[in-house]
């Protein structure tokens, strides 16, 4: 209560326009800007083959993935969400995604959600990932996220609703238990979901007014597209990330620049072996 959160400070040094939108759009869904991206990958594919003859297994989504934990590190106000008309700067930086146990129709789908603090290079990232998303991937294994949806599940189905929203009450006024918050998916600085290994395109997510998700983004599949650049158009394959973001949290020109620096790491992904050297001041 009274601005103070498990999760993350109040930021009190703000532009007025940025303490007003909070209260005049209440809810995420209010607050929803869309962005998308064709995004060529030549140089990811380059690199990816030079990473395989020195034994190194990379993935698109490993890049991708390492890529927006470096862009929150080294710009910090995509680390922020807005709840109950106020602004406040996360404690960490969390990526939340889902995987399938098992890619058949009633193949059960598990949420995961990876801590990192934005020092990292792309093979920590990568190994702490690929290890989370092989121990989840037994059918028998269950995180806390799964545990947590199971109890709420033997609840009778009208009373579900009264306990989200008993849920929503507490995270509104910052009351929440940090377990519940560390179990849940929701409370993330952002969402990363690879439609394209579903076989098709980028899509637009919501972000969840539950939870504090301030960043969706959607990878999809493998495609040719034209691409405009150097006053030259040129068909190029590409995959497309589409984005959801709260824009409370920052304005147009922030989040363009930050589109910008995720754009040169997907153009030189060799950058992201490095750790972050200078982050920008964390005002609050």
């Amino acid at each position: 209560m009274f601005g103070f959160r498990p999760d993350g400070k109040q930021v009190k040094k703000l532009l007025p326009i940025f303490k007003i939108m909070p209260c005049v759009m209440l809810d995420r869904n209010d607050s929803q800007v869309y962005f998308k991206q064709d995004i060529p990958i030549k140089n990811l594919d380059e690199y990816i083959d030079k990473k395989a003859e020195e034994g190194i297994k990379l993935s698109y989504m490993n890049i991708i993935y390492a890529a927006l934990v470096k862009i929150i590190g080294e710009r910090p106000n995509l680390n922020r969400f807005a709840m109950n008309g106020r602004i406040y700067q996360r404690d960490g930086i969390y990526v939340s995604l889902v995987i399938k146990k098992s890619l058949t129709d009633d193949g059960p789908e598990t949420p995961l959600k990876l801590k990192f603090d934005g020092n990292e290079n792309i093979f920590e990232i990568k190994e702490k990932l690929d290890a989370v998303i092989e121990k989840n991937k037994n059918l028998s294994n269950s995180n806390s996220t799964d545990k947590l949806a199971a109890k709420i599940s033997l609840v009778p189905q009208g009373f579900i609703r009264v306990i989200i929203r008993f849920l929503m009450f507490l995270d509104k006024h910052g009351l929440l238990p940090k377990a519940i918050i560390n179990a849940s998916p929701f409370h993330t600085s952002v969402f990363l979901t690879n439609v394209g290994s579903l076989g098709i395109d980028s899509i637009y997510h919501h972000i969840y007014n539950f939870g504090t998700t301030s960043m969706f983004f959607s990878m999809g599949k493998k495609k040719k597209s034209y691409i405009y650049e150097d006053d030259e158009i040129r068909e190029e394959k590409c995959i497309t990330l589409a984005f959801v973001g709260d824009e409370r949290i920052c304005d147009g020109y922030y989040y363009a620049s930050s589109f910008k620096l995720l754009t040169k790491y997907l153009k030189k992904p060799e950058l992201l072996e490095n750790v972050i050297e200078e982050k920008e001041n964390i005002i609050v």
